[in-house]
Order: structure tokens, then sequence, then C-alpha cells
């Protein structure tokens, strides 16, 4: 009778576990309440600049407060407020619906496979075949990542970049890999932290990434490397002091009316040009003093390479007389001292200025050691580095790209980094197109050929010369990358062509197995009920587009009908906030009146992009939230906070968001609030907004103990489970608290989750609850642990 039970028992343990599990994941960085929110399939790359105004139809706010028996003032331009005892200015803004006729989405700048299924199957095959590193492995990652960008995931991302870097053998590869990942974290905005700091991290440490050859690694490796650095000899003259003279100086290299000692055999090893000269059949092997005037090496430098014959060390000389030495190492093919010189000045490069001076000698002497550290602390300062002309003109121009080919590194990869940084920065700069031009030069294989081409296509397009896009888009398509035909039809349409434009989109419909985007841009070329009826195929292939739910939402307003358009909005923001979406739904709660919704919409939308301008570029949306504020009720934070909570619990997400945002106004830098703002950002799946929350949190944190935690959270989001957990424990032996408590949980629970794990991890949670915290969270925690 005893064996049934315990079956029974370790049944009923597997079953907990896994519900834990399941869980502890759903919190979504706990904060998941029993929510809605649903992973996009795609996400929209920020559609307002393609959104023409046109022949808008105006829906005007006449007056955004009732007038006041007072004097009031209007001005067209700037618009203040004189606030006194008895009035408030009397405030206009002009703000327009688009027409839904208009209306167009955005080309997205990503490789959109027909069937992304097959293709991520087919490359993940591929991915098995290899060996268990190689160079192709890290390549094949990469397009992997190329693939996933459509799907916006970004711990799917970073997943991507980190086992690239895993696999990569090659110099160049790793400092890429590795500024990118340090990228994606958004290093640059974390305060006191230099952007060549190891962080502990193996994968992203500036030193590992300059030793040549594949080093099998965990991707939570911690790194193992010194932290201190070399200290300069100031006299390098006392440095032949210091090594004895134990053998004869048999020759004499005269520069000007200095000579030289050597000892001839050491100068003859160096390489087989000195070889020949002192052992061979020329002149100067029965020389004992041979004259080296004309050489192009100083007296100085001269002595170096004599006591770098006998030591073969370099760390007496300073960066200068290591440069010299190089350059002589490169006219007398001395390999191995060219080698040393190389790796001894790459040591010396820590910032932009030394990056721009070295990386000139680099060059020019082909030291790709030297190259690619000046290449690093360049490509770690992004997107500060972008703005250096500087900078910019050793990858921009043709004579900069030629000079990198010449030591191996026009890579595909190394532009790829540089391109996307540009387009997330401006995306129609000169700096972005010409970046995009050496990207498509440098791709070999076809799905690098379509993604630099369709890219170049869509920023093009956005900078208006449609001739050069569409020649873009057709190199793009025949690289095998289909959805660049949308790309040659809305060019075509741009110049003119509309029935040219429908015809190349109906024939992708019968050749190809139909997706949203197909309909969705066939529908631009049609009109009436063809036009719905597109947009309504679109929307039943892909609900995740927005462009079908704003195109019939201002349908429904031009004809009188603004309550049924914002039902329409509804049903996607229920499941995917884009602030596109956002800006027109609180458009029309303005010509509702309903200012109150209004400014909950443009709160939430600037937690998602705190620069937002609107579709017409004339407004920002910290100017319309400091409008609609003058005749909307402002409540006080304990009010907020009694506010969001209700919020919070009814999963009114757009309005927690927005509470919060008001919340911030009113005590700015708030890490508290900061953080709770990351968390909503993670149950709604906008992980890039959450990850600036959490920076934010951080850099306003109001002790070491809280500024660990924070960065427990970044390092795990970006996957560094066991750096998480050090800063935590860290935190821990500081100060007792409910979010460090819960933070190992959390990490602890998604890395293993085995009957002993779970055990710990609810004793974590019950530990966490022990200390102060607000009724929300608690709550959360109490739930889970008894009902897992």
């Amino acid at each position: 009778m005893g064996m049934p039970k315990l079956s029974s028992f370790s049944q009923q343990q597997r079953v907990f576990t896994e519900k834990t599990r399941r869980k502890m994941r759903g919190l979504k960085l706990v904060e998941r309440f029993k929510s809605i929110q649903v992973h996009a399939l795609n996400s929209e790359a920020t559609s307002r600049r393609n959104k023409a105004t046109g022949e808008a139809r105006a829906i005007t706010i006449r007056s955004l407060v009732s007038k006041s028996k007072s004097n009031t003032t209007t001005t067209t331009t700037t618009t203040t407020t004189t606030t006194t005892n008895s009035a408030i200015a009397n405030l206009v803004v002009p703000l327009q619906l688009p027409s839904a006729d208009t209306l167009e989405p955005s080309i997205e700048p990503y490789l959109k496979p027909t069937n992304l299924v097959e293709a991520l199957a087919e490359l993940y095959h591929r991915l098995e075949c290899c060996c268990l590193q190689s160079e192709k492995k890290t390549s094949l990652c990469v397009e992997q990542f190329t693939l996933l960008r459509s799907l916006g995931d970004q711990k799917l991302l970073r997943r991507c970049l980190r086992t690239a870097r895993q696999n990569a053998e090659d110099v160049l590869s790793k400092v890429v890999l590795s500024a990118w990942l340090r990228f994606e974290r958004r290093e640059d905005e974390l305060e006191g932290v230099s952007s060549m700091d190891c962080g502990g991290c193996v994968l992203e440490c500036p030193k590992v990434n300059l030793v040549k050859g594949f080093s099998p690694c965990s991707i939570n490796d911690r790194c193992q490397c010194p932290q201190g650095t070399k200290e300069e000899t100031s006299n390098e003259e006392s440095v032949f002091l210091c090594l004895p003279d134990e053998e004869k100086k048999d020759v004499s290299f005269c520069i000007g009316s200095e000579e030289i000692d050597c000892v001839k055999w050491r100068i003859a090893a160096l390489s087989d040009p000195f070889k020949a000269m002192l052992y061979g059949g020329f002149a100067e092997s029965k020389m004992r003093k041979i004259d080296f005037s004309k050489n192009g090496i100083s007296s100085k430098g001269m002595r170096a390479v004599e006591l770098y014959s006998r030591a073969k060390r370099l760390d007496f000389f300073c960066a200068m007389t290591v440069l010299e030495l190089l350059s002589f190492a490169n006219s007398f093919c001395c390999e191995e001292m060219k080698a040393a010189c190389d790796a001894h000045l790459a040591s010396f490069v820590g910032s932009v200025d030394d990056a721009l001076i070295l990386i000139d000698y680099g060059l020019e002497e082909r030291a790709p050691l030297l190259v690619a550290s000046c290449l690093q602390v360049l490509l770690r300062e992004l997107p500060n580095s972008l703005h250096n002309s500087k900078v910019m003109n050793v990858f921009c121009s043709s004579e900069g790209m030629k000079r990198l080919a010449m030591v191996g590194y026009d890579s595909f990869l190394l532009y790829y980094f540089l391109s996307q940084v540009a387009m997330e920065e401006i995306m129609v700069s000169e700096t972005t197109l010409m970046l995009l031009e050496r990207l498509g030069e440098c791709a070999t294989e076809r799905w690098q050929k379509a993604l630099a081409f369709h890219q170049l296509g869509c920023v093009l397009l956005e900078r208006k010369q449609y001739k050069e896009a569409q020649h873009s888009f057709e190199v793009a398509a025949e690289a095998g990358h289909v959805y660049s035909v949308a790309g040659v039809a809305r060019t075509k349409y741009k110049q003119g062509q509309p029935y040219s434009a429908y015809k190349l989109i109906s024939s992708l419909i019968f050749e190809h197995k139909p997706a949203g985007w197909m309909y969705q841009e066939r529908a631009l070329y049609n009109m009436g009920r063809e036009k719905s009826f597109d947009l309504d195929v679109a929307t039943e292939l892909d609900p995740s587009l927005s462009f079908p739910y704003k195109y019939r939402a201002l349908a429904k307003v031009e004809e009188k009908h603004i309550k049924a358009g914002i039902l329409e909005l509804d049903k996607i923001i229920g499941f995917k906030l884009s602030p596109d979406c956002l800006e027109v739904r609180a458009r029309m709660f303005i010509a509702l009146k309903d200012y109150g919704s209004a400014i909950k919409d443009i709160r939430a939308l600037l937690t998602l992009e705190p620069n937002y301008i609107t579709s017409n570029e004339k407004i920002s949306g910290k100017y319309l939230v400091h409008l609609l504020s003058h005749v909307v009720q402002q409540k006080s934070q304990a009010e907020c906070w009694m506010q969001l909570y209700e919020q919070w619990s009814s999963v009114d997400d757009v309005g927690s968001l927005a509470i919060i945002h008001q919340m911030l106004e009113n005590e700015p830098g708030k890490s508290l609030l900061e953080f709770r703002q990351s968390l909503l950002l993670l149950r709604l799946n906008c992980q890039k907004a959450a990850m600036r929350s959490l920076r934010m949190a951080r850099n306003h944190s109001s002790s070491l103990q809280e500024r660990l935690i924070y960065e427990g959270w970044i390092l795990y989001d970006t996957g560094y489970r066991d750096e998480a957990l050090a800063r935590v424990d860290r935190s821990i032996t500081i100060q007792r608290s409910f979010e460090a408590y819960f933070l190992k949980a959390y990490v602890l629970a998604d890395t293993s989750m085995d009957p002993e794990s779970a055990s710990y991890v609810i004793e974590l949670l019950e530990e966490a609850l022990k200390c102060p915290s607000d009724g929300l969270r608690k709550g959360q925690v109490s739930d889970l642990i008894h009902h897992p």
C-alpha cells in the first residue's frame, strides 16, 4: 500500500512544480495579472513618419477651457498660460484627424519570409548540422537574429546575439557582437558606467574580445581578466641599465652621428631580410658598421629594436616608440615583432580620442589587433560616436572602407550593426544612407544582399527618392525577398503608377501563400468595397497589423460615428499598444471633448515614446499633456496611488501607464515609480520601453542596495542570470527587502524548478512577504504561494 502513495505524492509534486514554473513565468516579471495581453506577431515601426496629412478632415478643438469673464490671451505659435485667482487663459489647439484615404502603412525594414515558420525550421536544421563551434555557426545565429527581428521580441534577439558571440572565433566578430550586446542593453544610459567596463560578463569583456580563436564558455561565465592597467616607464633610458650585456655586440647600426651596438645573430633572427643582409651574400654581412640613416627609423627607435631583439618585451616603451617599432617591423618583415607591437598598442586604446589617433596608424601599418581595439572603443560608444564626423569618416567614406578592407575588416557584421544603430537614431540621415550602401557592398550571401537592399529601399522611400528606392527594392526581390515587392509597388504608386502597383501585389497573392501584409498593401491601390474587403482579410490573416484598424476607425469618423471609430481602435489597443493608434484615439476623444480619456492616451503614449511628436510633426506629446492638464482635474499623489490600485486590479493597462506618468511628473526621478512603470511595460510586452524605465530607476536609486536590485533586473532581462543573482545576494547582505527576495525567487524559478528548487523558491517568497512593500506586490506573492 505504501508504494502507490509514494507514487501519488511524486506525481502531485511534479504537478506542483510545473504549475509553479508556469505561474512564475506567467507573471511576466511579477506584474502579470489575469491579463488578456498577447505577444504581437509584428511590431510596426514608428509609422507616424509615413502618415500623410494631405487634405485632412479638420476636427478642431474650439477651446480646451471654457472662457473666463476675465481677460484671455490667445497666441497662434507659442501658447502660454497665465494663471490668476479668477481665470486661465483660453487655449486653442488646432488638431486634425487625417483622412482615411491619406493613411499609408510603413514598409517595415525587416526580412519577412512568406512563411516564417518554414524559414526558421530550415535555419534551425542548418544550425544543427554545424559542428559545435564554427565561423559558420556565428553567421547562422546572426541570420536567425535577422529573421526574428520582425517579431519584436527583444529577449529572443539578445539570445541570438549571445549565441553568435559565444561561437565567434575572429577578433572583429567578437568586438562587434560584444558591442551589440551592450548596445541592446543601452549601457550608455547607466550613470557611472564606462563603455570599456568589463561588467564581469566574459562575452562582453573588451580584453577577451581581442584574443583570437574560439574559447568555449558559458553565456553566464564571469570574466577572470585582470582589472589592473599597465604602467608605462617614464624614463626609457633607464631600461638599458636593467639588462646585462651578456653577449658580445658585434655589429653597429649608424644613424646620423650615433652608433647602436647590436648582437648580430639576434638582429638576424628578427626576419628573413635581416638574416640575408647579415649572413648572406650582401656587402653588409662583412661590415662591422652599417649605415642605417636612410631606413626611416630614429636612433631611439633603433635602440628599442636592439633591446627587443634581446628581451622580447615592449612594456619598457611608450606608445610612440612602439609605433615606430611597428613601422620598422613592417618595413623589414619582422612578423613576430609586428605581432607583439600590434597587441601591445591595442592595450593602449582607452578612449575615442585614442582610437581616432591610433586607428590611422593601425590601418597604415595593417595592424589588425590595433584596428580592432580602436573599432571596439568606437562601437562601444554608440550611438554617441555616430555624431562624430571623424568616426563616420572611418566607416562611411569610400577611402575608409578600402582601408578597412586592407586589414580584412570590410565586414558585413560590422556594417550591419552600424546601420541598425543609425536607423534607430535618424532613419533618413546621410549617415544612415552611406552605412547601408557600405552594407550592400559587404553582402556576400543572398539573405545579406536582400537585407541590405531592402533596408536601403526603406530609407530611400522615407527620403522620397522613389526611383532609387524602387531599384533597391528590386535588387532585394531578385535576391529572393518577396516582401520587397511591396516596396517596389509602393514606389511605383508614388511615381503615379497605381494600376501597375495593384497588378504587382495581386500577382503576389496568386503566386504565394497569402499573408496579411499582401492584402494590406493591395488595399492602398483599391477603392470602395474592394478596399474594405482587402483590409478585412488582412486583419483576419494578421490581427497585429494596426493600419486596417486605423483606416476603419477614421472611415467611421468621416461618417460622423466617432464613438464607433474609438471602438474599432479599442480592438487592437486591447492586445497591442502602439503610439500611432493611441494618438489617433486621443484625437477622437478630443473631438468628443472627452479630455480625460484623451490625456490618458497621450500619457500612455509618452511612456512608450517620451519624445513623441504628433503625426503632422507640429505638436509634441508633452505639449499636448500640458494643454489638456488645464481642463482635466489633477489628482494629488495619494489620489494617484488609489487610482493606480483600482486600474491595476481591473487590468486597465493604458490607465495604469497614464497614472504612473502623472505621478512621475509630480515626483520626477522617483525610482520606485519608474520601477513600477517598467514592470507594467513588461507585462504589456513593451520590452524596450520597460528597459528604459529600469535604467532610469537604476540611475535615480537612492541607495546602493536599491541600485543593485535594479541592476539585477536589467541583467536578468538581458540573459545574465548568474550576474543578476550576484547583484541580489549583495543587496540582501546590505538590507533585506521584498524586491531582492522576489528577484532571487524569480530568477531561480526561471532557471530550475525541480522539487527541491521549488521549495526554496517558496521559502524566498515567504521571506519577501516578511519585508515591507505595497499591497499589490504582496498580494501577488501571496496568491502565488497559496495557489501554485
